[in-house]
């Protein structure tokens, strides 16, 4: 055999082998986009948006602090846990929909708070209506414990929930914003990037 022949064959080879590799990663981002995610929060607007991840093949690690809130959740396949601090243990990427400021602190930093047993590198949005001056307080704590936070108040209400067509309007570090969408379009029609940590609060609220 020349060698030609055989540069032609080792050459084709390698693009074979390249191709596999390059579909086995594909498939792994794939298989890695559907770990768990933790979502705190199931009022009205939770519980709904809860849903729609499960309706997207995401595994839901939840928790609330009324039992009876999340037992719709629950029928429907969500893994419902005692508190925000052991969904931070089981889950890289969690979404909080809170009523108000200081529902998001004591979710965030309290005694069983998420920042409690949050792993570097999770992703943390936070869905609450709150003060934009919050949302930059627990960003800085959350980077502190090698975290990302990303505030992604929503347009819309239970009815735009339910039927996943709520818009988001995130602020946060913008190379996290495609891990951030992946999510959020899931839940709803739109997720538009407004800038630093902070701006989606500044948006909804003007």
């Amino acid at each position: 055999m020349s060698m030609a022949a055989l540069f032609r064959g080792y050459r084709n080879f390698y693009k074979r082998s390249n191709k596999h590799v390059e579909l086995s990663l594909v498939s792994y981002r794939s298989m890695a986009s559907k770990t768990p995610v933790g979502f705190i929060g199931l009022g009205n607007m939770g519980t709904p948006m809860a849903r729609n991840l499960l309706k997207h093949g995401y595994p839901v690690i939840a928790t609330d602090v009324f039992p009876e809130s999340f037992k719709d959740l629950q029928d429907s396949g969500a893994q419902i846990l005692d508190c925000p601090a052991e969904v931070a243990d089981k889950a890289d990427r969690i979404i909080t929909m809170l009523p108000s400021s200081p529902n998001v602190i004591e979710v965030y930093t309290g005694p069983n708070g998420i920042l409690k047993k949050v792993k570097k590198g999770t992703l943390l949005i936070d869905s609450s209506t709150i003060d934009p001056a919050v949302s930059r307080e627990m960003a800085i704590a959350a980077e502190k414990m090698g975290a990302v936070f990303m505030d992604a108040p929503v347009s819309g209400g239970v009815g735009a929930a339910s039927l996943a067509k709520l818009t988001f309007m995130v602020g946060g570090v913008e190379e996290e914003f495609n891990a951030a969408q992946e999510l959020l379009t899931s839940m709803g029609a739109n997720a538009v990037y407004c800038g630093q940590v902070g701006s989606g609060q500044g948006l909804i609220q003007d």
